[in-house]
């Protein structure tokens, strides 16, 4: 219940944004990168600011209000960029998490990135925390104090370490010192932990595209124009607390230590963690099963490796005799079966006209020779004009209500594991007038690369090409997600009125060229052939 409220707020606020910006540049679709552009806007902005800082008790405030005020141009834009990109990332990270969560992204072999970004929080907010310290104001005491207070409730220190906030005598210089060695090496730490984070995943995006980079920067530069971050009066231990103005994002904590416990809120944080934790196992995901290379059919050519979005697919020494220089080999405990290797094996093709078709990496689940003998079966049932033969994904519109005389629908595991020349067949063979791919939205594909790659095959920018004697007029994309089904329905109308205006396929007609100089020369049949 709550994934399925949580997907629907999502898509409702993804479809706004899909509608001002367009689905290349939705910020939703981009958290994890523009988490780590958001990073470095910290790290950038707090190397200008320690620059001018001064580690000591009597100094740290007044340094920072002579940023502020005196430089208010520049170190205090600077600062102010530093604390509400340090907040920003507090709100990307966690709409990161949650959205992962909603969209069942995190079990089965993801479980490792699940894992290791739940660890990351403790590191972000521990960075954020101890720069509040360092301010040396009214709410950086009470930070101190409660922080202190929070962790003797652990009894893990020879003696209570509040009693060093009791008075501005107990205070001193070096322990400003440590405080900038824990704020400089927290950060260092997060920045590790990140790069852990996206081990297991092929092409890690980290950075954002640029328009979401510039308007990222713009509306946090106006932010901190409009509204600067200003400290709440110098700290003084002698005095009480008496009113502050928390940061809402990284301190939520702390009225609950004052209302609850401080063993109280450690139950709460241990407990939280642990069971975000635990998610992907409550209850594990099963996957689709793994990849099989065929030796006697692979080439080692790698492209199932340089496509596969999670790194399950690796190359090693050839091992069968056969004259190649590698093979290629599935690491089962990465595999999600998406089936993209499938879609970009060269020896994946319904044009084999020898022996059976095995080619050199298929998925169990759904065998290149099933996929062959399903398209044909569902193309022999199809009548009229304008016939269409729809090929959908697992994250996509549900494809089962379009059915009729004139459209087919097959449903793959991923819109990148077709192989190109599936496409050929269906049409170069008359089996259907058209061919229509639909997805996951463009941005946003479950398996992270099918769309893309699905577009550069067809595009003849990526291996293995969709050759140019297919006529692009007869094959459309609507990438759409899974709550576009309207769109999808007015898409299948329109491309079958234009399919029924062109009539039927000509082989040998002129076809609509690829604009690509990258794009294979034309080849018969057995141009699909290993080797």
């Amino acid at each position: 219940m709550i994934q399925q409220a949580g997907r629907r707020f999502f898509l409702l606020c993804e479809a706004a944004f899909d509608a001002a910006f367009g689905p290349r540049i939705n910020p939703f679709y981009h958290l994890g990168a523009l988490s780590f552009f958001l990073f470095w806007t910290v790290v950038a902005s707090g190397v200008y600011l320690y620059i001018f800082f001064e580690t000591s008790i009597g100094g740290a405030y007044r340094s920072v209000e002579q940023l502020t005020h005196a430089q208010w141009y520049l170190g205090g834009v600077a600062r102010s960029l530093h604390r509400y990109a340090s907040d920003a990332m507090v709100i990307v990270v966690l709409l990161h998490l949650a959205r992962e969560f909603v969209l069942d992204r995190y079990r089965g072999v993801r479980w490792y990135a699940w894992l290791t970004g739940v660890l990351l929080l403790w590191l972000l907010y521990a960075s954020g925390i101890g720069g509040y310290w360092l301010v040396w104001d009214r709410l950086a005491q009470y930070i101190a104090i409660v922080t202190s207070e929070w962790f003797d409730a652990l009894a893990i220190f020879g003696e209570p370490i509040a009693r060093n906030f009791l008075n501005s005598a107990t205070v001193n210089d070096r322990f400003f010192s440590l405080l900038s060695f824990v704020h400089l090496g927290a950060p260092l730490f997060l920045l590790l932990g990140m790069w852990i984070h996206i081990q297991r995943i092929s092409r890690a995006r980290t950075n954002p595209p640029r328009p979401i980079v510039i308007g990222t920067l713009l509306a946090l530069t106006a932010l901190a124009l409009v509204h600067p971050a200003l400290s709440q009066g110098p700290a003084d231990l002698d005095t009480v607390i008496g009113t502050i103005a928390p940061d809402w994002f990284y301190l939520p904590l702390y009225p609950l230590i004052d209302l609850w416990s401080p063993r109280g809120v450690w139950w709460l944080v241990f407990g939280g963690t642990l069971l975000l934790a635990l998610l992907p196992w409550l209850p594990r995901r099963r996957e689709a099963p793994a990849a099989v290379v065929s030796l006697a059919n692979c080439n080692g050519c790698g492209r199932c490796f340089a496509d596969c979005p999670y790194s399950a697919v690796i190359l090693q020494p050839r091992s069968d005799g056969l004259p190649f220089e590698s093979q290629a080999a599935v690491e089962l405990d990465l595999c999600t079966g998406c089936g993209i290797c499938v879609g970009a094996c060269p020896t994946a093709t319904p044009f084999r006209r020898v022996g059976e078709l095995i080619p050199g990496i298929d998925m169990p689940a759904l065998t290149t020779a099933d996929l062959r003998a399903q398209i044909l079966a569902a193309a022999a049932n199809l009548s009229g004009d304008g016939r269409l033969l729809v090929f959908g994904c697992h994250g996509g519109p549900d494809l089962s209500s379009y059915r009729d005389q004139g459209v087919a629908t097959l449903t793959l595991p991923c819109v990148g594991a077709l192989p190109p020349s599936f496409v050929d067949l269906v049409i170069s063979r008359r089996h259907a007038d058209g061919v229509l791919l639909a997805g996951c939205v463009a941005g946003d594909c479950y398996q992270r690369l099918g769309v893309e790659w699905t577009e550069q095959r067809i595009a003849g920018q990526r291996d293995p090409y969709l050759r140019r004697r297919v006529p692009r007029e007869r094959l459309a994309a609507v990438w759409a997600g899974p709550a576009g089904d309207a769109r999808l329905a007015r898409e299948i109308a329109a491309f079958r009125e234009r399919l029924r205006a062109l009539g039927r396929y000509r082989p040998g007609a002129a076809v609509t060229p690829v604009s690509s100089s990258t794009h294979p020369p034309e080849a018969d049949d057995d141009a699909y052939r290993m080797g």
